[in-house]
């Protein structure tokens, strides 16, 4: 089992930026596959950026260039640098973790709410 838990998110004005972190603990040892997705409101959830335990990066198109994901593999720590914040980025944030590459399951944090508005 793995828990998740988010902290950051809030109101920021467009433009502006803000940070998520998230932290896993649980009977685990390391984690493969740890990201961030969110969920607006109607909408599907979608991937917005994913970290491998090797470093290896990926950034949904509508952030790349804007978002920057990081983690510590020791302390199983996420965390998202989200700059040049849009409304259109509004959504609860969720963590994800796979913890074995051969395996798909993949769990869950409890999502933290961005709001961008003026």
């Amino acid at each position: 089992q793995v828990q998740l838990v988010e902290s950051g998110g809030g109101l920021v004005q467009p433009g502006g930026s803000l940070s998520v972190s998230c932290a896993a603990s649980g009977s685990i040892s390391s984690i493969y596959l740890m990201g961030w997705y969110r969920q607006a409101p109607g909408k599907t959830r979608e991937m917005v950026a994913t970290v491998t335990s090797g470093g290896t990066t990926d950034y949904g198109p509508s952030v790349e260039g804007r978002f920057t994901v990081a983690r510590h593999n020791a302390k199983k720590t996420i965390s998202l640098q989200m700059n040049d914040l849009k409304p259109e980025d509004t959504a609860v944030y969720y963590c994800s973790a796979r913890p074995l590459i051969n395996e798909p399951r993949r769990y869950w944090g409890q999502g933290t709410q961005v709001t961008v508005s003026s």
